[in-house]
Formats: structure tokens, sequence, C-alpha cells
């Protein structure tokens, strides 16, 4: 796939609500994600699928989407940005919010194998 068609697939699964489908399918086993903060005693940097997959962060285990609403893509040569505005509740504290994100990715070949995340809660 070229990125402009990774970009694409991206977008569409996570605007159909498919998280972890887009990792299983778009990402490298090498992957490096890296998120704008990280939890008390953690690291911002994730590296390796398997490490993607169980990031604290991550979806349903500790958050539940009621809306999200994703942007883009924008795609300059091997990367590309999508914006995600999202309402969700942080389950462990009961919390529901809105936040918007922004993902910077590169995909040289046929697989996402950087992101990078900036966000506002």
């Amino acid at each position: 796939m070229t990125t402009q068609e990774i970009a694409q697939t991206l977008v569409k699964l996570c605007s159909d609500g498919k998280f972890y489908e887009a990792i299983e399918t778009l990402y490298s086993n090498d992957i490096v994600s890296m998120e704008a903060g990280a939890p008390p005693g953690g690291s911002r940097e994730s590296k390796g699928l398997d490490a993607v997959k169980a990031k604290p962060s991550g979806g349903a285990r500790i958050t539940k989407f009621h809306s999200t609403l994703v942007e883009g893509p924008l795609v300059a040569g091997a990367h590309f940005a999508v914006t995600f505005k999202m309402e969700v509740t942080f389950k462990p504290q009961a919390k529901r919010f809105q936040m918007e994100e922004v993902a910077f990715t590169k995909s040289p070949t046929a697989k996402i194998v950087y992101e990078e995340f900036f966000y506002n809660m």
C-alpha cells in the first residue's frame, strides 16, 4: 500500500471505531509510538506492536468512546497527519470529557513505523 492508501485506511477504520483492527493491519511489528505525556514513572515511548497494544491509554480497557470524529489525512511523502475529536469516559475515575488529538505518522513502506500524538483534554 502507498502512504496515501495506508492513511485513508487508518481514517476509515478509526472512523468506524475499529482502532485495534487498524493497529493489527496497518502497524509494523517494529512500530515506535510516542504519547504526548507519560503516566507517573512511565515512558512516553512504546516500542513494538505488543507494547503499542498494551499501552495504558489503550482503548476499551480503560476508556469508553462515546463519539469519534476523524479528519484527514494530510499526506506529505512518507508522512501523514490525522486529527481526532473524541468524547470519552476514563473508566477508573468515571470521568467523561472531550479531547482533541493530532497524530503524526510515518509510513515509508507498507506499514506504519512511527506515530506521535499531541493532544489537549
